[in-house]
Formats: C-alpha cells, sequence, structure tokens
C-alpha cells in the first residue's frame, strides 16, 4: 500500500505540474510537491530522500536545461529562462527523487532494468506532456528528442537508483552504529 501511495502522491505533482506548466500556472508544480515532500521528508528515514534530492534536482536541471538550451525541447511556462530547465519541470525531479526508494524500489539491484525504464518510461512521459497537455513541445522534432531523452534517462535513472542504495546503506550502518553504542 505503501508503494501505491509513493506512486499516486508522485502522479499528482506531476499532473499538477505539467496542467500548471500548459495554463501558465507554473508555480502549481511547487505547490503540489512541498506536502509530498513534507511527508517523506519528516518521516524517520526521510534524512535518506533529503540527501538524494539535491542531488536529483542537480541532474535533472543539467539535463532538461541541456535539452531546452540545444532546442530539443521547449516547455511552456518556462520561467525562469526559455534556454534553461523551468521551474516546474524541477519540481517533477524533486517529487521523482522521493520515489527512487519507494515506488521504484523494484529497481535496487537491476542497473539494466533501471536503464531500460528509463530510456521507454521517460520520453513517453515527455510525449504525453507533449500530446496531451501542451506543456512540452520538440522544435527539431520528435523522434531527435526522444533519442536525446531515452539516452539521458538511461544513464540517469540507473545512476539515481545506485546513489538511492548508496544512501540507504550509510543510514543504515549509521543507524547500527548509534544501536550499538546505545547498547
Amino acid at each position: 500500500m505503501k508503494v501505491w501511495a509513493n506512486a499516486i502522491a508522485y502522479q499528482l505533482v506531476w499532473f499538477a505540474a505539467i496542467w500548471g506548466a500548459s495554463t501558465g500556472y507554473w508555480w502549481a508544480a511547487p505547490l503540489a510537491l512541498l506536502p509530498f515532500a513534507v511527508w517523506y521528508l519528516s518521516r524517520p528515514d526521510g534524512r535518506v530522500d533529503a540527501w538524494l534530492m539535491p542531488l536529483a534536482v542537480l541532474l535533472g536541471l543539467a539535463l532538461d536545461s541541456a535539452l531546452a538550451a540545444t532546442d530539443l525541447v521547449a516547455y511552456a511556462s518556462a520561467v525562469p529562462s526559455a534556454h534553461a530547465a523551468p521551474v516546474w519541470i524541477i519540481s517533477i525531479w524533486a517529487a521523482f527523487s522521493l520515489t527512487l526508494r519507494h515506488s521504484f524500489r523494484f529497481l535496487h539491484g537491476r542497473p539494466l532494468l533501471a536503464a531500460v525504464v528509463g530510456a521507454i518510461g521517460a520520453p513517453m512521459a515527455y510525449l504525453a506532456a507533449a500530446r496531451g497537455w501542451h506543456a512540452v513541445a520538440f522544435p527539431r522534432g520528435v523522434a531527435p528528442a526522444m533519442i536525446a531523452l531515452g539516452l539521458g534517462w538511461c544513464v540517469a535513472l540507473p545512476s539515481l537508483i545506485t546513489l538511492a542504495q548508496r544512501f540507504e546503506r550509510r543510514s543504515s550502518s549509521a543507524i547500527a552504529r548509534e544501536h550499538a553504542h546505545v547498547a
């Protein structure tokens, strides 16, 4: 049930971001992210998610800014700039970081599967955002954008999953050391 709650909460942020971007309400994404982030970051194990979030945001900022700068992807509600990842897509990356140890746990220890899921799933999400809501466009054509997205996410998702696993192990080791000192 927790996995489903995590997946549904993430999808709500995604829909709010896409709807907001397509209607000029770019601030809907960070607003929708806020309760999801508070919910997960305030949990006892939220420290691990708190370590992951800024790294996922930086990776997303780099990937989506590169897509915007090369005109492979154009974002609606391009705040702060048409040549960089907009606030709403960065909010999606922040929300996505909260799925890495939860609804995407099935990818832990499976880097090849993570690469396939990233290479297929992410381009489909961007395509849905483009076709369903016009939140993104592909000025150089759909095929080049899908290839770039697929390649980027083929590396991004396994990298983020690996980080999630490492941070989890470190956190577990730290907790075990704390308990050993108490006993």
